[in-house]
């Protein structure tokens, strides 16, 4: 979404340091019903940790928000490196990650760290970087809690999509206030959140999910990472300036 909606603001006439703002926001916005939704239904299966999605939460609400005001202020050059290094970090993360898990693997881990100061290091980073590139976070939160964590995959991205909850809010509240008054700023913006383009991604994004979803069962598990993959790395490049 962010990357989309950075060429199309700009082709609407933004200059880009505005666009990516927008983009990166307006994003955020996005993924807070979608992290709603995921999350329930993650629950219903048992799968989140709310106990340790809290602790990190707390922790990557604030961050997120700083993210966010440093976006702020930082240039369109800038912060569209460090979303494409980001996105390219992600995709060889998910190039290097078996398509189909084993179900040893999903069972719960055997001994979750349970150190407060780890999981707020954790919480930090994630939020920290969700704020400033409009990244829901599971992207990094996921290797963060089976790395560092020692969660299981299962509980890992259950109880990633709960701490989305925690860094979006907190990212969409640092892009409205950061954005509040800026001048600019295109018709239905509430700071760097544009609620034209929110409503405009919401619904759509989610229909779109269930069919995404119902196509991803008839496709390879392989041929559909490293489809997701390619994607991933054309993005990265193309944000860093390589194109």
């Amino acid at each position: 979404m962010s990357p989309v909606q950075y060429w199309l603001f700009q082709a609407g006439g933004l200059p880009p340091t505005l666009a990516i703002r927008l983009a990166f926001g307006t994003s955020l916005a996005v993924i807070l019903p979608n992290a709603v939704s995921g999350v329930l239904k993650h629950h219903k299966n048992s799968a989140v940790l709310w106990k340790e999605a809290g602790l990190i939460g707390v922790f990557a609400l604030f961050s997120s928000f700083g993210g966010a005001a440093l976006a702020a202020r930082l240039s369109a050059d800038i912060l569209s490196k460090i979303f494409g290094l980001v996105v390219i970090l992600g995709a060889l993360k998910t190039y290097g990650t078996p398509a189909v898990r084993a179900k040893k693997d999903e069972v719960d881990a055997p001994s979750i760290v349970s150190c407060t100061a780890v999981y707020a290091g954790c919480g930090l980073v994630v939020g920290f970087l969700s704020g400033l590139v409009g990244i829901g976070g599971g992207v990094v939160s996921i290797p963060l809690m089976l790395v560092f964590l020692r969660f299981g995959m299962r509980e890992a991205v259950g109880t990633s999509a709960a701490i989305m909850l925690f860094t979006s809010a907190g990212g969409i509240l640092g892009y409205v206030i950061n954005g509040w008054g800026e001048p600019g700023l295109p018709p239905y913006s509430l700071g760097y959140v544009n609620l034209l383009n929110l409503g405009l991604l919401a619904l759509p994004g989610i229909l779109a999910a269930r069919l995404g979803a119902g196509l991803a069962h008839k496709v390879r598990p392989e041929a559909l990472k490293h489809l997701f993959v390619l994607l991933m790395l054309y993005i990265g490049m193309r944000m860093i300036g390589v194109f």
